[in-house]
C-alpha cells in the first residue's frame, strides 16, 4: 500500500476545474438550483454557531475565502460544507470536513482590506463528482475589463440586516465588473488597491452582503467557470453608486502556488470576451480625445 502512495501521480485540477454539468443557464434566478457551484463552501464555527463567510474548493484539498474572515477563528473551530445548496433543509450530496491549517496572507491590512485572502487546508482530501469540484483560478495574465459579467454567490444576508429567510437556500445573482479608477471615484480615492477588483451595478439593487465574504466572483469563459474574485468589502449592500469590492485572485498566483506546493490549482488566463472589445475601443478613443482637448491638440 506504501509503495503505491509514494508512486500515484497528483491530480491534474486543470481537467476539473470550473466545469459545472448542471449549470446550463446564462443568466438565473436568485435561488441557486443543486450543483450549479459545485466549488461553493459554506464556513462554520462553534465560536458563531453555525455559518459565518464562504470559500471556494480550488483542489482537492484546499479551500479558498477572505482572510477578514479568520481574526478570531481557530482551525479546531472550523467546519467546511462542500455539495450544499441549504442551510436548514437536506443536503443530499453533502459532505464536510475539518480544517488542518489556516493560511492567512502575511501582508493582509484589516485597516485598508489590502490582501484579504486566506487559504484553508482541509482535514482529508475530497472526491470530485458533479455537486464538488474545484474551480478554475484567474491567472496572473488574466484582463476583466469593465462590463465583465461575473457571478456572485452565497448565503450571505438579502439586505442589510434581512438575513436569508428559510431554508436559506444559496443565493446567486450576476454583475458586471466595475473599472478600478471607477470604482475609486465611488468609494473613495485610493481605497481600491490594484489587489482588488470592483462589480455592481450602478443603480444597485445586486451585490454581496454580510455572510458573502470569502465567496467567489466567477466568469465565464468558453466552457469554463474561472474565479476573478473573493468578496471582501463594501459600503452598505447593494446601494446605488457603491460597487462591490472584491480581492483580484490573479494578484495572487504565485502567493498561492508556494503555499499549496502540490496539486495545483488549475490557473486558466481570462480574456476579455470578443463582444465587450468594441465598447473597450470606444471608451479608450473617448479617454484618448479627452487629454488631447486638455491639453488644446484638437
Amino acid at each position: 500500500i506504501l509503495s503505491f502512495l509514494l508512486l500515484r501521480k497528483p491530480i491534474n485540477v486543470l481537467h476539473f476545474c470550473g466545469q459545472a454539468p448542471l449549470n446550463t443557464r446564462i443568466v438565473g434566478g436568485v435561488n441557486a438550483p443543486d450543483g450549479s457551484w459545485p466549488w461553493q463552501v459554506s464556513l462554520h464555527s462553534t465560536l458563531y454557531g453555525g455559518h459565518f463567510c464562504g470559500g471556494s474548493l480550488i483542489n482537492n484539498e484546499w479551500v479558498l475565502t477572505a482572510a477578514h474572515c479568520l481574526p478570531d477563528v481557530s482551525a479546531s473551530s472550523l467546519r467546511v460544507y462542500l455539495g450544499r445548496r441549504t442551510q436548514e433543509g437536506v443536503n443530499t450530496h453533502e459532505i464536510s470536513r475539518n480544517v488542518r491549517t489556516i493560511v492567512v496572507h502575511p501582508s493582509y491590512d484589516s485597516n485598508t482590506n489590502n490582501n484579504d485572502i486566506a487559504l484553508l487546508r482541509l482535514s482529508s482530501t475530497v472526491t470530485f463528482n458533479n455537486y464538488i469540484r474545484p474551480v478554475c483560478l484567474a491567472a496572473q495574465s488574466s484582463v476583466f475589463i469593465s462590463g465583465t459579467s461575473s457571478w456572485i454567490t452565497g448565503w450571505g444576508d438579502v439586505q442589510a440586516g434581512e438575513s436569508l429567510p428559510s431554508p436559506g437556500i444559496l443565493q446567486e445573482t450576476m454583475v458586471p465588473v466595475v473599472a478600478n479608477d471607477r470604482c475609486n471615484t465611488l468609494l473613495g480615492s485610493g481605497s481600491v488597491t490594484s489587489n482588488m477588483m470592483c462589480a455592481g451595478l450602478t443603480q444597485g439593487g445586486k451585490d454581496t452582503c454580510q455572510g458573502d465574504s470569502g465567496g467567489p466572483m466567477v466568469s465565464r469563459q468558453c466552457t469554463v467557470w474561472v474565479q476573478s474574485g473573493i468578496t471582501s468589502w463594501g459600503y452598505g449592500c447593494a446601494d446605488p453608486n457603491a460597487p462591490g469590492v472584491y480581492t483580484r485572485v490573479s494578484r495572487y498566483q504565485s502567493w498561492i502556488t508556494n503555499r499549496i506546493g502540490q496539486n495545483l490549482p488549475g490557473f486558466v488566463a481570462f480574456n476579455p470576451p470578443t463582444s465587450l472589445l468594441p465598447v473597450l475601443f470606444i471608451k479608450c478613443l473617448e479617454k484618448c480625445l479627452l487629454f488631447l482637448n486638455k491639453c488644446h491638440l484638437l
